[in-house]
């Protein structure tokens, strides 16, 4: 008899290892009976997995960190064994926004620092602030476009307005004009750009080539009762990472998550951010991206503590506690899939591909540069939290 797992995903292209893994047998063939149940809010997402309601989700990475400390939400204990994806997101803005910018500065009409004229010419004018809108608070969505407006001197919590909305509902608002701008996963905005004709000031692949984005998030309870349901959860996974991310099923993909139980999305529009010729495209298990690094949970928490989200003084041993590299990689040697040695590393200090020690082996890894070209050392995550000109560090 096999076991009957719940796992919620909210309609995104990067949920694609866990749709692959229903759709192609990969749950039943490790002995596991597991409904998928899609959801649109990630607040009722989490929610779901906190209360037992599934075990498992698809999950924004900063979400599972926030709810582990009980920021924005009651406090619950989640596990993170694998990350999901990397890249797929963009920061977006109308064609009005757009022609805004372009005016104030012809010489690079997408740029951070087009924006911050466009702020500061609304100001004068007397105009309403420029708005854009995010999946969520606890979100590298969100984090991305705050880091974006600050390099370039725009503050986003006093210039700007930033407002909470589903993915699946950014394209609606910004075409009613209710919204200037968006940081949203793929497909929604292809579907800004298609619908509205809004332009992609950056990618996350260009903002941090190989950074964290969504995990799988379990209960910290399920995964202590069940930890072999567990271990068999994150094979079946890997392997729906791995046939994802092979160029061949580039197509195949796009029709799949196209369909109406998954993202009732455009085929065509799928199909943009999984192109294999394209850098902006979606990573799933390639260069270690389904490794859940302690380095890039320790940044996340750097953001949350820049931006007032946690104290400075926060018990970072606890914070990344929930990131489980050790189960990643138990799953990884079932699996026959190289995993890192390490738990971290220093984020940030590669222009260039590069390679790290690995299980079997080294692993090719490609280049992570960060904005600003500032390394991120996890033991000094304090240390660079406050160290940003625009921040809300509370000691």
């Amino acid at each position: 008899m096999k076991a009957a797992l719940d796992l919620g995903f909210i309609a995104l292209t990067d949920a694609a290892p866990l749709i692959v893994a229903k759709t192609h047998g990969l749950f039943a063939d490790e002995g596991l009976d597991v409904s998928l149940h899609r959801e649109v809010s990630w607040a009722t997402l989490r929610d779901k997995v906190a209360t037992g309601v599934f075990q498992g989700a698809h999950m924004l990475a900063p979400m599972a960190i926030a709810t582990n400390l009980g920021i924005g939400s009651e406090p619950a204990r989640l596990t993170v064994p694998m990350s999901l994806n990397a890249h797929g997101a963009g920061i977006g803005l109308s064609a009005s926004l757009a022609a805004e910018m372009a005016q104030a500065d012809p010489a690079s009409p997408l740029s951070a620092t087009a924006l911050a004229q466009a702020v500061a010419k609304r100001r004068k004018d007397g105009k309403p602030a420029i708005s854009f809108a995010v999946v969520f608070p606890y979100s590298m969505h969100n984090y991305m476009l705050r880091f974006w407006v600050a390099g370039a001197g725009v503050d986003p919590d006093e210039d700007i307005r930033i407002v909470v909305a589903p993915p699946t509902a950014i394209a609606a608002r910004l075409k009613s004009g209710e919204i200037d701008g968006f940081c949203v996963g793929a497909p929604w905005g292809a579907l800004c750009e298609a619908e509205s004709g809004a332009k992609v000031a950056l990618h996350a692949a260009d903002f941090w080539p190989g950074g964290p984005d969504k995990v799988l998030g379990v209960s910290g309870a399920w995964a202590d009762r069940e930890p072999e349901q567990m271990l068999a959860l994150m094979r079946a996974v890997v392997r729906g990472a791995q046939w994802a991310d092979n160029a061949t099923h580039a197509r195949d993909l796009a029709a799949l998550l196209a369909q109406p139980e998954w993202l009732n999305a455009s085929e065509t529009l799928i199909a943009q951010r999984l192109a294999p010729e394209s850098a902006q495209s979606l990573r799933f298990a390639k260069h270690a991206s389904l490794y859940p690094w302690r380095s890039h949970a320790a940044w996340i928490v750097s953001q949350m503590i820049r931006w007032g989200q946690a104290p400075a003084d926060i018990d970072m041993g606890a914070a990344i506690a929930c990131y489980r590299p050790d189960l990643f990689r138990h799953a990884a040697a079932d699996s026959g899939l190289n995993a890192p040695v390490a738990d971290g590393k220093v984020e940030g200090a590669h222009d260039t591909a590069w390679s790290l020690e690995g299980l079997n082996g080294s692993i090719e890894m490609t280049a992570d540069r960060l904005p600003g070209l500032v390394e991120f050392v996890p033991e000094r995550t304090l240390e660079y939290a406050t160290s940003f000109k625009i921040s809300r560090a509370r000691r």
